[in-house]
């Protein structure tokens, strides 16, 4: 059984191998940017719903003393992704103007990946017994098979401070 931050992990690396396919796709034409750049839009999108809905809640119930600063943190991050993909979503793809909002959404999530994984990811590690993670991976993989395609998602940016002041 996988534990919740190795899942974590698995999707980090795959937004990286993401954005290097978009790297590779410009130049390809609208129609292959289009097709990397919608598929790794949605899996960030579901991404930081499921940290939202599954790992934030228990970092913050786990009462570390960095948890509130972390979540705060990493829910400013989410609401910079999904405004970034929202701008990217505004415009031709493979315009000037597209590439900008991609790139924020790609220099965003990259800060946000360094945090989690250097910062978020060893607290939880730490915080949380082993029995607990398989739990909640088990939750963010039934999350993710409940949610295809997003399905269901909102994607909407949430209030920092109420989102700490409701999960804690």
């Amino acid at each position: 059984m996988d534990d919740i931050t190795a899942l974590i992990l698995d999707d980090h690396a795959a937004f990286r191998r993401g954005f290097a396919r978009l790297d590779d796709a410009e130049g390809e034409g609208e129609e292959q940017l289009t097709a990397v750049w919608d598929a790794l839009a949605l899996h960030l999108r579901i991404h930081a719903e499921a940290e939202e809905r599954i790992l934030y809640p228990r970092l913050l119930r786990r009462h570390s003393g960095d948890a509130e600063e972390e979540t705060d943190d990493a829910i400013r991050d989410h609401n910079k992704i999904r405004d970034a993909i929202d701008a990217a979503e505004r415009h031709a793809v493979g315009s000037q103007e597209w590439w900008e909002a991609v790139w924020d959404a790609r220099k965003e999530n990259s800060e946000h990946l360094t945090e989690e994984e250097d910062e978020v990811l060893p607290d939880f590690r730490k915080l949380a017994g082993m029995k607990l993670r398989i739990e909640l991976g088990e939750q963010w993989l039934t999350f993710y098979g409940e949610h295809p395609s997003g399905r269901g998602l909102t994607f909407t940016d949430k209030d920092p401070k109420r989102y700490i002041q409701e999960n804690s």
